[in-house]
């Protein structure tokens, strides 16, 4: 085998031969040029790891023309000293390949959310998985876990510029995928550390008139299921938007005219009771009847669902649809003013307040809301055992009478008639 020091013009002299040419350099020790019989060449590094006794290993540095011969020699004398500090450069080589591939964002990010967000964000992964979908994935791609830098965060934050509620919720999602890595041991240092979370959104105030909580519920007539007596339940119940989206029959109790809430489902852990007014039971009757039940509730599936197998998804569009119609309406209501952008989240807000002018006490429009903040926080919430059952049922019946009476117009007796007509 030949030796001599490997550069640009001893590369172009060696001629491929019958068989592998080898060029050995004679300063690097284990650096050397492959020519296959073809005439491809080829740089590479051999080494031992543990002396003599050692096993003869090569690491393949790269092709000529790809790779300059000092640019080849400059990789050989990176791995000369990693092999000098007892690191295997065939095994880090290989620790890579399997970075690029099982720690790449997107594969990743799906394994983050089977084994960490199903298992402890329960009610909200699909909001976390969404998040990551929309606006990390396109931004990070394959690129491996640990080549994740700051600006990268940054890259991904920016496609939700101008969002901030998103802004946050995304810089959350972000983070707990990071801080789950590390936990896992795949990761050493995460990139979010010291950053500064995107800013708090400003606190809503928004709370629907009278005239837009009626023109809501007329318009979701026309918005068909699941999504017109989806809005109807938000309104009549006062319950999260992704609690009631993932009402499932088993939960409902109609000789009790009682729905229990269980605790994995609910957003704050705390499993609730809510009674269902006679409005709401009109409401489920309905969807009750749409399943082909000749009578009574089913006694397990989704209340609300396109596909018989996962809640109902797409309340963006729906939304949207809802507010055409709420307009539409609004224009044929010559007193109506212009109604001013408002959330689904919104309806929670219009129901505190509704019953706060209808006399409600505020610790069982809190019970209501399933709420562990104020009367039901520290030392009140240990001591203050009282679940406000039949207040709770009193109120929700009295918001139900409510939300009737602007519904009854000169031609219909009231909305009870309209919703079984529905059916």
């Amino acid at each position: 085998m030949a030796t001599g020091r490997i550069n640009k013009s001893s590369v172009d002299a060696t001629r491929p031969g019958t068989a592998e040419v080898m060029l050995w350099d004679d300063k690097i020790a284990g650096f050397g040029l492959k020519v296959t019989p073809k005439g491809a060449k080829t740089y590479l590094f051999q080494y031992r790891i543990g002396g003599r006794v050692g096993k003869t290993r090569r690491v393949t540095i790269g092709k000529h023309g790809a790779l300059t011969p000092d640019a080849a020699r400059k990789e050989a004398e990176r791995l000369a000293v990693l092999v000098s500090q007892g690191a295997d450069p065939q095994q880090q080589k290989q620790d890579n390949a399997r970075k690029a591939v099982d720690l790449a964002f997107k594969g990743y990010a799906q394994t983050f959310v089977d084994d960490c967000l199903k298992v402890r964000w329960k009610t909200s992964h699909k909001d976390g998985e969404a998040l990551l979908r929309l606006y990390a994935i396109p931004v990070l791609g394959a690129k491996p876990l640990h080549e994740v830098k700051r600006a990268d965060i940054r890259a991904v934050l920016q496609k939700a510029k101008g969002k901030v509620a998103t802004s946050r919720n995304l810089f959350a999602v972000l983070r707990r995928l990071f801080r789950w890595a590390v936990s896992e041991g795949d990761l050493e240092v995460s990139p979010l550390t010291g950053m500064e979370p995107p800013p708090l959104p400003l606190k809503r105030d928004r709370v629907l008139s009278d005239q837009e909580l009626k023109l809501a519920w007329q318009a979701s007539a026309d918005l068909g299921y699941p999504f017109g007596p989806l809005i109807r339940m938000l309104i009549i119940t006062g319950q999260r938007l992704e609690e009631v989206s993932a009402l499932d029959w088993s939960e409902l109790d109609r000789a009790a005219a009682m729905w229990t809430l269980p605790a994995e489902r609910a957003k704050n852990g705390n499993a609730s009771k809510v009674p269902l007014s006679t409005l709401a039971v009109t409401e489920l009757n309905a969807l009750a009847k749409r399943s082909k039940r000749k009578d009574g509730w089913p006694r397990t599936g989704l209340v609300f669902s396109t596909t018989g197998e996962t809640s109902v998804s797409g309340h963006s569009r729906a939304k949207r649809r809802l507010d055409r119609e709420m307009t539409t309406l609004a224009k044929k209501e010559k007193e109506v003013p212009t109604i001013a952008p408002w959330r689904l989240h919104d309806l929670r807000r219009t129901l505190a307040t509704g019953m706060q002018r209808l006399g409600v006490r505020f610790e069982v429009t809190e019970a209501i809301l399933n709420h562990v903040s104020g009367s039901k926080a520290g030392v009140a919430g240990v001591y203050q055992l009282h679940d406000w059952g039949p207040e709770k049922k009193a109120a929700l019946q009295a918001w139900s009478r409510h939300v009737q009476g602007l519904l009854e117009t000169k031609d219909t007796t009231n909305v009870v008639a309209l919703a079984e007509r529905r059916a």
